[in-house]
């Protein structure tokens, strides 16, 4: 093995044992903690590294996906199969009363949306079955509020988040006590990077929705944002007629504010090639973080994930 080979499975062992006591000691600490699952490759590795810090057990917790209903039809397909595959247990909630107010990303902006049926329905969930911890597939890489929370990450009563009242973290000790009503955001991936996902989901053949592979897909570029139009509820504008171009996902959410990018990496080989020589963020196509009104700390602090 190379010596650069070396150091890249070495990196992934300490990533990996690092994720893995995170796990296991969220569940040590809390009395009822659940995954949050979006279905994404981060949630993927989360998954798989969670299968791994309980085998031969069945997972000591069930997995919670917040459901907008806008998600990319593949990535419904995705979900039920995988999880019926293994038999987890899932958790589907939606904001009921959100979906029927009618409120979309067409009519109501990415801001009332998000808060709507991503925030309250986050934090409805999380009421409704008691949750004392959530993990998440976050990382510090992602974007720079993110790069602000511990790995522990406390919620007061109310759900929501302050950047000046986080609890230090020293080496790997965590502190995980909360009181009745409070609960803590656990985000087991917070030191990995976008490459150190894909490296990963090589060395341990993880399956991810097709998505994020190249393909030719029905888009439109709007403001140089590609879109690709998954089904019929797509608002087209004046002028915008569907075009197929070959494209992939770097990060994937709800379909009309997730933008694709253009590529022709078909195999995860491919993609970690494309990650080396990218000169954009990962997160250049979600337009939910490019909203000014709503910034993504703003999100947080109400209590998104």
């Amino acid at each position: 093995m190379s010596e650069t080979l070396h150091a890249r499975a070495s990196h992934l062992a300490e990533l990996e044992a690092e994720s893995i006591h995170i796990l296991r000691e969220t569940v040590a600490e809390f009395a009822n903690p659940v995954m949050l699952y979006s279905i994404g490759k981060d949630s993927q590795v989360l998954l798989h590294l969670a299968r791994k810090a309980f085998h031969p057990a069945p997972l000591p917790f069930p997995l919670l996906h917040v459901d907008t209903t806008w998600k990319f039809r593949d990535m419904y397909a995705f979900r039920d199969a995988f999880v019926a595959k293994h038999g987890f247990r899932l958790l589907v909630h939606q904001n009921r009363r959100a979906l029927a107010e009618g409120i979309n990303p067409f009519d109501h902006g990415s801001q009332k949306y998000t808060h709507a049926l991503k925030t309250q329905a986050l934090l409805e969930a999380l009421a409704l079955h008691g949750f004392d911890a959530a993990f998440g597939g976050a990382r510090r890489d992602e974007e720079k509020s993110r790069a602000k929370e511990r790995v522990f990450s406390f919620r007061d009563r109310h759900g929501q988040w302050d950047p000046r009242r986080q609890r230090p973290e020293l080496w790997n000790l965590f502190n995980g006590r909360v009181d009745a009503g409070e609960s803590m955001r656990v985000f087991p991936l917070s030191n990995w990077t976008e490459l150190d996902v894909w490296h990963y989901i090589l060395r341990e053949r993880i399956p991810v929705v097709p998505l994020y592979f190249a393909a030719e897909r029905p888009v439109i570029d709007r403001n140089g944002t590609l879109l690709m139009v998954d089904d019929e509820r797509m608002r087209l504008r004046p002028g915008e007629r569907p075009a197929p171009r070959r494209v992939r996902f770097r990060t994937l959410g709800c379909y009309p504010l997730s933008g694709a990018i253009e590529s022709s990496a078909t195999t995860v080989e491919a993609i970690i090639h494309e990650m080396v020589h990218a000169r954009q963020s990962e997160r250049q196509g979600r337009l939910i973080d490019h909203d000014e009104e709503g910034s993504m700390e703003l999100k947080k602090r109400e209590g998104y994930f």
